[in-house]
């Protein structure tokens, strides 16, 4: 899971096995992100419309969440708030730029420490790119 500023820089980064539910993992990556400061928005999809994740966002880091509703409820934010969502691939991108480093798509380490160091180095090497 990553969550990515306007520039589709990386603002926080963090590896989970597939089963957990991206709405648990929101606060975990939050918690590693690599700036002192956090977004005030952050976008979604359909999985991030949850009341209580809306709720301890706002009430622990003050982050408003931004998530088309899904089928099964009624509408939860009005459109203007959703023509944020357009800016959703600005995180697309970001995956995009990560696929490039073959060592995080195939990953060829057994070991997952040493996975994760080549996550943030990635990270760093795209840091350095765009300056």
């Amino acid at each position: 899971m990553a969550i990515a500023a306007v520039t589709s820089l990386p603002l926080a980064v963090n590896v989970e096995s597939a089963s957990p539910h991206e709405c648990k993992l929101v606060e975990e990556t939050l918690a590693g992100s690599f700036l002192d400061e956090l977004p005030a928005r952050l976008i979604g999809d359909k999985a991030y419309d949850s009341d209580r994740l809306d709720e301890q966002l706002r009430r622990d880091y003050d982050i408003e969440t931004i998530a088309p509703h899904r089928e099964n409820r009624g509408k939860t934010q009005d459109g203007r708030k959703l023509r944020r969502y357009k800016r959703r691939w600005r995180v697309e991108r970001l995956f995009a730029w990560l696929q490039w480093f073959r060592r995080l798509v195939t990953r060829y380490e057994y070991h997952i420490e040493n996975f994760l160091g080549m996550v943030p180095l990635a990270c760093l090497k795209l840091f350095l790119w765009y300056l």
